[in-house]
């Protein structure tokens, strides 16, 4: 802990063993922590009891406090679960719905971590499409996620990537100071992000944070399509609809590690890039239609909603299955998608990918073993996440956008 010229003062709550007498308060302990001063005692007895404490440590961050108090009077929860609390942090929060200028750059609190919590120091931040409908409150369902009427404190941003802060008590498989990445549920546009300890795994030492924190979402939703709801074998002939972007250059690279015979459609610039992730064929849909190209695919995952449904089924074996996965085209088209797959037997209804720690540990082994690699269009530090929002918005990034933090 850094050094301060006069000692740092907080209140933490302190718990003291069954029967210990009160007078045990104000003694004086070694280390960082000079002095114990208890107020407020609740409990008394036979029974464990709470203490608010005034704790002052002759060196401590002005920004935190490391709860480092071992002495016979009792100890701290935060000693055995390596909490470190953070007191503010700067995050972007989304005061409305609407433009990028719904989001400001302000100092908030910082996460409360609790028993099965992992506290993150975000250095990278990755955002994708969700973000944005979010922001803009459209569909209304994520209204419901950020906030109803208006967003409640929400910092946006789903995937994270940095060194663990601090960890709850019940946590087994992160210390202070290991490098993780994973999907933190929002708030990952800010200084610190904090989540249960299942939705994080440690970062392949092969990534820089701003590759690692390309990864959790789009490669989540690129993995579980193609393996559980498209149900990809190896050896069939797969077409992904917008290769390009966020989740299509993880889908053509994972489609490639699932043993599929790749074909990627995209526009003439990014050609080159689609190729060198991998892809067997490039469609620019500039200049060819893939659903008159006379070619059959076993499964199509559309990750732009640009076709029809009938338009896609001409493109498919008897056998092959339509997977729609954008809300770029509106909620009419993934309820018409729904609709459709109860009674048209190639229509796959849309999915939604979900974090799971054992997936995130795939895509680990898939970085690590080089069959994977998050493609990065730009990054952008943590005050111009309006304007890389913006940029998203306009639907054009080839691969991943990144804020860092």
């Amino acid at each position: 802990m850094g050094s301060l010229r006069r000692p740092y003062a907080a209140t933490v709550t302190v718990t003291f063993p069954a029967g210990r007498p009160s007078k045990d308060r104000g003694n004086r302990v070694g280390g960082p922590l000079q002095r114990v001063h208890g107020v407020d005692v609740r409990g008394r007895g036979e029974r464990p009891r709470r203490e608010r404490a005034r704790v002052t440590f002759v060196s401590a961050p002005a920004w935190s406090l490391e709860l480092a108090y071992r002495g016979h009077t009792g100890r701290t929860r935060g000693l055995d679960s390596h909490e470190r609390r953070v007191s503010r942090m700067q995050a972007v929060v989304q005061v409305g719905y609407g433009s990028a200028d719904v989001l400001e750059l302000r100092q908030i609190e910082a996460p409360v971590v609790a028993d099965d919590d992992v506290l993150v120091r975000v250095h990278a931040a990755g955002i994708h499409a969700g973000d944005y409908f979010t922001m803009r409150g459209v569909p209304y369902l994520a209204r419901f996620f950020a906030g109803w009427p208006k967003p409640k404190n929400y910092v946006p941003g789903f995937d994270v990537a940095g060194t663990v802060e601090a960890v709850g008590k019940d946590v087994t498989r992160f210390k202070p100071g290991d490098e993780v990445f994973g999907e933190c549920g929002g708030g990952g546009c800010a200084e610190y992000a904090c989540a249960t300890e299942g939705r994080f795994v440690a970062k392949p030492a092969s990534l820089t944070f701003e590759q690692a924190a390309a990864v959790p979402v789009s490669a989540l939703a690129a993995l579980q399509g193609l393996r559980d709801a498209g149900r990809l074998q190896p050896g069939q002939r797969v077409l992904i609809n917008g290769a390009s972007g966020g989740v299509g250059t993880y889908a053509v690279q994972i489609a490639k590690a699932l043993g599929a015979e790749v074909t990627g459609v995209c526009s003439t610039r990014n050609l080159d890039m689609v190729r060198s992730i991998g892809a067997d064929h490039v469609i620019d849909y500039t200049q060819e239609d893939f659903t008159r190209s006379g070619r059959s695919y076993d499964l199509i995952l559309d990750n732009v909603g640009s076709r029809s449904f009938s338009d896609c089924r001409r493109a498919l074996t008897p056998e092959g299955t339509l997977l729609p996965n954008t809300g770029n085209a509106g909620m009419g088209y993934v309820i018409k998608a729904f609709v459709r797959s109860a009674f048209v037997r190639q229509q796959g209804r849309p999915f939604v990918s979900t974090p799971k720690s054992e997936d995130l540990v795939v895509l680990k082994e898939l970085v690590e073993t080089g069959k994977v690699t998050p493609v990065i269009d730009r990054t952008y530090p943590l005050s111009e996440t309006p304007e890389a929002l913006e940029y998203v918005r306009k639907g054009h990034a080839r691969g991943k956008v990144v804020i860092t933090i």
